[in-house]
């Protein structure tokens, strides 16, 4: 009999269920994303970054329907890097499952800086490194008990969350409706202040334009990382071919809702010109209202800080929730690139429990560079980590609607088709290149030229050290 630590990928163990499933993709994607990076889109985009939202959230779905495709074929551990190996080729399975690998260590950066700026919301005099070490330490350590610990904890995480965003969304269209938040709020803050697109931030007078929505479409795809969990899960999922198209249906839905709710009451509450990047706007909104009365059941009321203080908890709980994701899926893609060959084969050795306990820690390992990152740099540290995450999370998604197009050459007939085969494809090819291209002309094409030394390193790597364990 095999020792655990020599088991292979079927060590994994399948304890992750319906619910589950769907709060952890749901969770991967409602985080700093919407919290604090709307701050930054909004000051570009001001209220048409409603509208980059749902086309954001149309171009994920179509990209998820891909993945989903293929993981109900095939739902094995490492998730589209190993449809890109096995129908591209042995290299772009490489760059597939190592891009991936990098996103995660980036996002989980961004998510414990984030968490810092969070808990400074409370504590101006902690310094970022020291909240980041601290979460660091208590996240990774859940993490290395068991999948079941896992989904639970991300389960719980991201039900707080939801259940925060539902009753923000109530609880804003009552002071819509009441009328008792006083003058500054209504539905006319979408259009009033320089109208729905009141930013063109191309032109020197920074005039009415597409231009902000477009600049903005970068930091907006940013909130949309994480929705590719799902195949990341299909090895532990029970019952894959039920749960991942189910759970791949839903949370799209729900994300529409949940994000362009939101942001619909938070620009109706507050004009977009008072939204300031680097803070969470959802905090910033309910803050300024705390002296303004209200009337509910006959009853009057005051809006006092602990309404803000209830917002920081959930901000800082959705970014606890998306980094618990983030070394969830960082584990699992090295387990499957060790099976592959991709990766040392140690990083496929598994505790009792079936957790890959030395994936876990190689990635805890650069991720903790965060802790230096935010000492160093803690100004700048969220935006240069969030425009780098935007270019890995490009090369992902492109990779996965490629190898989606290969997939369907060789499985004409599959459980779970995508939506609009091949047109999806090429609309998200031509939308992510296009918005590459935006990146460029906009600040940040420092980091989609880094993209090129990025690749050049993944393929020097894979020629000198992979290349020997394939045909």
């Amino acid at each position: 009999m095999k020792r655990s630590s020599e088991l292979e990928e079927s060590a994994l163990k399948r304890g992750l269920k319906n619910r589950h499933v769907q709060l952890i993709a749901l969770g991967g994607a409602i985080g700093t994303g919407l919290f604090l990076g709307i701050g930054s889109a909004a000051v570009l985009a001001g209220p048409s970054v409603i509208l980059g939202y749902a086309i954001a959230g149309i171009i994920a779905f179509f990209i998820m329907r891909q993945l989903g495709e293929m993981v109900v074929e095939e739902p094995v551990s490492g998730s589209f890097s190993h449809f890109a190996y096995k129908y591209w080729g042995a290299f772009p399975g490489f760059v597939a499952g190592w891009n991936y690998w990098m996103l995660y260590v980036l996002v989980s950066m961004s998510e414990l800086t984030a968490i810092g700026i969070y808990v400074q919301f409370w504590w101006p005099e902690i310094p970022l490194w020291e909240s980041s070490l601290f979460f660091f330490i208590v996240v990774n350590a859940l993490n290395l008990t068991s999948v079941k610990i896992y989904g639970e904890t991300e389960f719980w995480f991201s039900i707080i969350k939801v259940t925060a965003i539902v009753l923000m969304i109530i609880f804003g269209f009552y002071l819509l409706i009441s009328g008792s938040a006083g003058p500054e709020v209504g539905v006319s803050n979408l259009w009033n202040h320089g109208g729905f697109f009141p930013r063109g931030i191309l032109q020197k007078d920074e005039s009415a334009g597409f231009e902000g929505l477009l600049a903005a479409m970068a930091i907006i795809m940013f909130s949309f990382g994480g929705l590719e969990l799902i195949g990341i899960t299909a090895a532990e999922a029970a019952n894959p071919e039920k749960n991942i198209p189910k759970a791949t249906n839903q949370v799209i839905y729900r994300i529409l809702i949940f994000y362009m709710g939101s942001l619909i009451i938070l620009f109706s509450l507050s004009p977009w010109s008072k939204i300031t990047a680097g803070s969470s706007p959802f905090v910033m909104v309910f803050e300024r209202l705390e002296s303004i009365e209200f009337t509910f059941l006959g009853r009057h009321f005051y809006f006092m800080r602990i309404m803000a203080n209830a917002l920081n908890i959930i901000v800082l709980t959705a970014a606890l929730s998306v980094y618990n994701g983030c070394v969830y899926s960082n584990s699992r893609m090295l387990y499957g690139l060790s099976q592959q060959g991709n990766a040392p084969k140690f990083l496929s050795k598994v505790s009792s429990k079936g957790v890959p306990v030395f994936a876990i820690m190689l990635s805890s390992f650069f991720v903790a560079f965060c802790v230096i990152i935010n000492k160093i740099l803690p100004d700048k540290a969220l935006q240069i980590l969030i425009s780098l995450v935007v270019s890995t999370l490009l090369i992902n998604w492109i990779m996965i609607s490629l190898t989606h197009l290969m997939f369907k050459k060789k499985n004409k007939r599959t459980k779970f088709p995508s939506l609009f085969y091949p047109l999806s494809n090429y609309i998200c090819l031509l939308f992510l290149l296009g918005l590459l291209v935006i990146m460029c002309i906009t600040g940040m094409g420092v980091s989609v030229l880094l993209i090129v030394p990025w690749l050049l390193l993944l393929f020097l790597f894979y020629y000198f050290f992979a290349r020997k364990h394939h045909p």
